[in-house]
C-alpha cells in the first residue's frame, strides 16, 4: 500500500525519517558514534534526529546520513529521473527552460 504523505507536516515527515534512518543505521550494524564518525556530524545531532527531537534537518545533512549507512543510492526511488516528455518542448522545439503562465 501507498501512503499519501501530503497530508503531513514537515516536522513529522523529518519525524519519520528520523525513525526510518534508525533502522537503516541498525540493519548497517553501525553505531551512532561510526555513523558520527563516518559522516563528521556530531552524535548528539544523530541522536536527536533518530529520537525525533529534530524538527528540521538540512538536505546536505540528510545525504551525509544516507552516505554513511550505504544507502546513498536509494535516492533513486526517491526521486527517480522523469523519462522525456513532448510538454518540455515548446512551439520551436526547444526544450523549456522554466515555466511561465500568461497573464
Amino acid at each position: 500500500m501507498i501512503e499519501d504523505y501530503s497530508e503531513y507536516s514537515a516536522p513529522e515527515l523529518v519525524r519519520m525519517l528520523g525513525t526510518r534512518f534508525k533502522d537503516y543505521r541498525l540493519r548497517a550494524n553501525m553505531t551512532q558514534k561510526e555513523v558520527a564518525e563516518q559522516s563528521g556530524l556530531s552524535i548528539l545531532t544523530i541522536h536527536r534526529f533518530e529520537n525525533g527531537s529534530v524538527k528540521n534537518i538540512s538536505l546536505c545533512t540528510f545525504l551525509l546520513l544516507l552516505k554513511s549507512v550505504g544507502s546513498i543510492n536509494d535516492l533513486n526511488e526517491l526521486m527517480p529521473e522523469q523519462p522525456e516528455s513532448p510538454y518540455l518542448y515548446n512551439d520551436n522545439h526547444q526544450k523549456a527552460q522554466r515555466v511561465r503562465h500568461k497573464k
